[in-house]
């Protein structure tokens, strides 16, 4: 079965409503091959489903036919903007594997991670690593393996709060933080139209903003790496968080590293076809 629902961040509306009490967009497919997990795409702070663009798509293709591939949106954020963000990952991680009970009944899932979504990931795959078949981590930081300055990097984290503040006009907040995302904003001329739709439709409270970065920052890294099988990935152009994070991660962790050579902390908006076949070889390996 086919059928793509592509996101408001790409197309700027959704098609359709999801099932009652559900809050995840199903991006690409309808139905998943027997025994192939599905991929869940966890995005970060104050960003939400529609922020993956085409990426969900480039993903879908490098996969082939009937695999399910979805987007939840923390609480707080998306189609659950009216929701109270929690202030701990561990709260985050809860309120993931309610949305997803119907699909985690069907066996294990595959998560995709960038930033704050990575923190996510990593403690699911503490408290529960029998759902999940296989964790990749994007652009993440941890306290207690990177230092503060490599996790936020003091030139931009200032500009990025500031343009969360109440108030503050999503057309200037949204064309602010693509030169800061994005290695090359040059090369994406409408994201800035669809994230400002996205605002619009989903309007993140600031105060919401503040338990999200909270959680981020009080989560620390556990000591052993959980029992999931795990790929960080990175960008060299990231101007939010060091690519030393992801490195110091990959080596305590002994986990394999992929890196791109110049895309930015949005990976999946600046390269989503590198990145969906890294995925997709990385998985084939994984299963093997």
């Amino acid at each position: 079965g086919g059928g793509v629902e592509r996101t408001l961040a790409a197309a700027g509306r959704r098609s359709g409503r999801p099932p009652p009490g559900r809050r995840c967009t199903l991006v690409a497919g309808n139905g998943a091959v027997s025994g192939a997990p599905t991929w869940v795409l966890l995005r970060g702070l104050a960003r939400e489903s529609g922020h993956w663009g085409e990426f969900p798509q480039r993903l879908r293709q490098q996969l082939g036919p009937g695999h399910r591939v979805l987007a939840p949106d923390l609480p707080g954020n998306g189609r659950a903007w009216a929701a109270r963000s929690p202030s701990s990952v561990a709260a985050m991680v809860q309120a993931c594997r309610r949305e997803l009970a119907y699909v985690l009944a069907e066996g294990p899932v595959r998560l995709v991670a960038l930033s704050l979504g990575g923190m996510v990931a990593i403690e699911w795959a503490r408290t529960a690593p029998a759902e999940l078949a296989g964790c990749a981590l994007d652009n993440t930081s941890l306290r207690g393996i990177s230092p503060p300055w490599d996790r936020r990097r003091p030139a931009h984290w200032p500009t990025v709060l500031r343009l969360l503040r109440p108030g503050a006009p999503p057309q200037a907040r949204e064309r602010a933080v693509l030169p800061v995302t994005s290695a090359d904003p040059s090369r994406h001329p409408a994201p800035v139209a669809n994230w400002v739709a996205l605002a619009d439709a989903h309007p993140v409270a600031p105060a919401n903003v503040m338990r999200q970065f909270w959680a981020a920052a009080r989560f620390r890294a556990p000591q052993q790496p959980p029992p999931v099988p795990m790929l960080v990935l990175y960008a060299a152009g990231d101007r939010l968080v060091s690519p030393r994070c992801s490195r110091e991660l990959a080596r305590r962790w002994h986990l394999p590293l992929r890196e791109h050579p110049w895309a930015g902390h949005d990976l999946p908006l600046d390269d989503p076809d590198w990145l969906a076949i890294q995925l997709v070889a990385w998985a084939g390996g994984a299963a093997a």
